[in-house]
């Protein structure tokens, strides 16, 4: 029996295979944001958005900077405490993110309460205890000052943050999980209200970590 034509098929299944392995691995998320170009020696270098500076205090009373976050992608979104709505909601969709990738030294997740009056850092530490997270070693609650919270929202995320008396609980804000990496672009906004979404983003994550690999 000639086993050439059998063997030569399973090898291009092979090389098929490995091509298509190749070609997942290798695809980027994309980089959003505002893009500029910047001349260089008559050539232009592209400048992307970043989220910019912030100081914040979370649960442990520790101060939250860029430099929190050197050599890591996070996970951020905005909340606060007595929220009737959607709060909820992305807080268990952010704990399935949590328990995924807690153990990965390379990832962190930043939650900014937008009502930073009620939500103190004694609050925070109660709520975040109270959904499992015990320190703050991969996920920080944090609160400030609510003008630069609004400020970080509108102006480094892309986001809605801010007070509106129109709405359930006083306030306003997306419910989006905003995905930064370790150059604090963004790359990737995810419904946190949805777990189809949610799912997506967990798999993006390790596409994201593969670049700094």
């Amino acid at each position: 029996m000639n086993r050439q034509p059998l063997r030569l098929l399973i090898l291009l299944c092979i090389t098929l295979g490995l091509a298509a392995c190749s070609e997942q691995q290798s695809a980027k998320l994309p980089i959003l944001g505002r893009t500029d170009y910047v001349e260089n020696n008559g050539k232009l270098d592209t400048v992307y958005h970043t989220v910019g500076d912030y100081s914040f205090t979370d649960q442990d009373s520790m101060e939250v900077t860029p430099a929190t976050f050197e050599g890591k992608i996070y996970v951020a979104d905005f909340f606060f405490g007595t929220c009737p709505t959607i709060c909820p909601i992305m807080k268990q969709q952010m704990i399935r993110i949590y328990d995924t990738y807690k153990d990965n030294t390379e990832f962190a997740l930043l939650s900014h309460t937008i009502d930073p009056d009620h939500d103190t850092v004694a609050y925070l530490k109660d709520y975040s205890e109270k959904i499992g997270v015990m320190d703050n070693s991969v996920w920080h609650f944090v609160t400030g000052d609510k003008d630069k919270i609004y400020d970080i929202a509108e102006t480094g995320y892309y986001v809605t943050a801010g007070e509106d008396e129109t709405a359930a609980g006083g306030f306003i804000h997306s419910g989006a999980f905003i995905l930064v990496d370790k150059q604090k672009r963004i790359r990737g906004l995810y419904d946190g209200t949805k777990a189809n979404e949610v799912d997506r983003l967990i798999n993006d994550i390790p596409k994201l970590l593969a670049e700094y690999q």
